[in-house]
């Protein structure tokens, strides 16, 4: 906070004094909706756990929800409002109806402030009628509690003139409802970067921009949008195609559809092995239904959970990179599934009529390519997945010297799993490019 003189706050903090940053006083005062991208420990739930505990006193009977995309994240926050509650309650400012929980305070005037996790799909947020949202890391909560939520606070804004929304987060791509509050004139916007934070250490940011490359760098200190010109799959592409919130196998497995599963094997000094399964229907629609990864293991292990998979699915077949370490796996499954195992390695431009599995190569950009095809035309669904959605973000594409598409990214595996997975609307021949 800036070291300016002490300022006396005249909203009924008791005579505590405090020095807020001038953006912090701005936060505050303002009444309705606002949205923060800031870089990392410039004070931003510090602000917003002050905000949420004089709105729960200055507006009797209303609810504040917190909410974040993981229930540990949400009560980060609500422990530092918690904190403030407990201020004004040694203050006299305020009163509790009863003793405050991890995930609820009641006040003496009839407000309440509750902490939930967002989830995949805002199902645990259902039902509540909402006078102040407040959502941290909004930029990875996914787009379908946006839908979900959203309504809850329309109630409140038509009988109280309430119904606000507060969003802070550093930011994740462009595209997705977070970064679409800084072009709607409805929020109020805040640009905080962490240069700007006299309590973050000029020495500390000095190292992080040697240990980081300038665009991670930008987003994460200097809270930036970035432009994602080089990202084979666009952010805003990404998320539009993330329309399943959730799918159960004992809710959605039909044995009517089929199912195929991709592989990715974890590298020499990797440290993730990747799975990913896609459903075609009958009326040949491409879902991405599951995505998990398990920890570096022998090679025995990793077939073993393939082989698990296969057990639930029955799988049509199974794509696994067979290059490098993966051939082991590869032969140890040729010899459990058969000819289902299908082998694609990026080694060379695929065989039209291989003898064996073992002899399908392809080049990359045409793996990449056609999920790159799928997701363009609106033809694939997608779980949403916070780890796939920073795996296909990850990926970026250049163009060499010699005008060759180079394609890699640091966090592709689950990525490198569903490529593959994707292939099987080539492998059934489907009729799905024509727009």
């Amino acid at each position: 906070m800036h070291d300016r003189n002490d300022r006396k706050q005249a909203n009924g903090r008791n005579n505590m004094t405090f020095k807020l940053d001038r953006w912090q006083e701005e936060v505050l005062k303002h009444e309705g909706n606002i949205t923060m991208r800031c870089g990392r420990q410039v004070g931003k739930s510090t602000v917003v756990s002050i905000k949420a505990g004089e709105f729960a006193r200055d507006h009797p009977g209303t609810t504040t929800l917190v909410i974040a995309p993981a229930q540990r994240q949400s009560s980060l926050l609500f422990d530092k409002i918690r904190g403030e509650c407990n201020r004004m309650v040694d203050q006299k400012e305020i009163e509790y109806a009863d003793e405050p929980t991890l995930t609820r305070i009641r006040l003496t005037n009839g407000s309440a402030i509750y902490s939930l996790p967002a989830g995949r799909t805002g199902y645990f947020i259902r039902g509540f009628t909402i006078d102040l949202l407040i959502v941290d890391e909004a930029a990875y909560v996914p787009e379908s509690v946006w839908r979900a939520v959203i309504p809850m606070v329309a109630v409140s804004r038509k009988l109280r003139g309430k119904g606000w929304i507060i969003l802070l987060s550093t930011p994740f791509g462009k595209g997705g409802y977070f970064f679409d509050t800084f072009h709607d004139p409805d929020f109020k916007t805040f640009h905080v970067t962490s240069e700007q934070c006299i309590r973050i250490p000029k020495t500390f940011l000095d190292k992080e921009k040697k240990r980081m490359t300038k665009a991670e760098y930008a987003q994460e200190y200097l809270g930036e949008f970035i432009d994602d010109w080089n990202q084979f799959f666009q952010t805003a592409l990404i998320k539009k195609c993330m329309t399943l919130p959730i799918w159960d196998f004992k809710t959605n497995y039909s044995i009517r559809n089929s199912y195929y599963l991709g592989v990715d094997i974890a590298r020499y000094g990797g440290d993730e092995n990747a799975f990913v399964v896609t459903e075609i229907d009958h009326k040949n629609r491409l879902r991405v239904v599951q995505a998990s990864t398990t920890d570096r293991v022998a090679l025995t292990d990793t077939v073993g959970r393939i082989l698990e998979l296969d057990n639930l699915f029955k799988f049509k077949r199974i794509f696994i990179d067979d290059a490098g370490v993966g051939g082991g796996v590869m032969d140890i499954l040729l010899e459990k599934v058969g000819r289902r195992a299908v082998g694609l390695n990026n080694a060379k431009r695929g065989i039209e009529k291989a003898e064996t599995p073992r002899q399908r190569g392809l080049l990359k950009e045409d793996l990449y390519s056609n999920l790159l095809l799928l997701m363009e035309q609106s033809r694939i669904d997608m779980i949403t997945d916070l780890k796939l959605l920073e795996s296909l973000k990850s990926v970026l594409f250049e163009y060499t010297t010699e005008r060759n598409l180079r394609i890699y990214g640091k966090y592709t595996h689950l990525c490198e799993a569903l490529v593959r997975a994707a292939w099987c609307v080539r492998d059934r021949g489907l009729k799905i490019f024509l727009a």
